[in-house]
């Protein structure tokens, strides 16, 4: 079995325009977005063990607020799932796994979490 390292971002909140009913369509909605992603990693992280050998936190975030694109509606959030895990493959060789969990704020009734999961695996 592979070692792999995981960095996580988690329950970033972030306005997206979604949604499939018309009152959905008009303004972003806010999502709670969390990304966890798997790495190729080194035999070892040595206390002088520089940056590269992993991968910078904030690439995650990025992938998951600013990279996503302005003024463009995404129907499902499947999609807006989507769009972060092949940005992240994109960014990075060394990406395996990308999972991404979006609960949809704005449509809880009781605090509960209503949303998805997609994982993409690197083919």
């Amino acid at each position: 079995m592979e070692d792999t390292l995981q960095l996580q971002v988690l329950d970033l909140e972030v306005p997206v325009l979604t949604g499939i009913y018309s009152e959905e369509t008009h303004l972003p909605q806010p999502l709670r977005i969390s990304v966890r992603v798997d790495l190729d990693c080194p035999a070892r992280f040595e206390p002088d063990t520089p940056l590269t050998a992993s991968k910078n936190y904030m690439d995650l975030k990025h992938a998951a607020q600013d990279a996503l694109p302005q003024g463009v509606h995404f129907t499902l959030v499947e999609a807006v799932a989507e769009h972060i895990c092949d940005t992240l493959f994109i960014q990075d060789a060394r990406v395996r796994r990308v999972r991404v969990d979006i609960v949809k704020i704005a449509i809880a009734e009781a605090n509960e979490s209503i949303g998805i999961s997609l994982t993409r695996h690197r083919k």
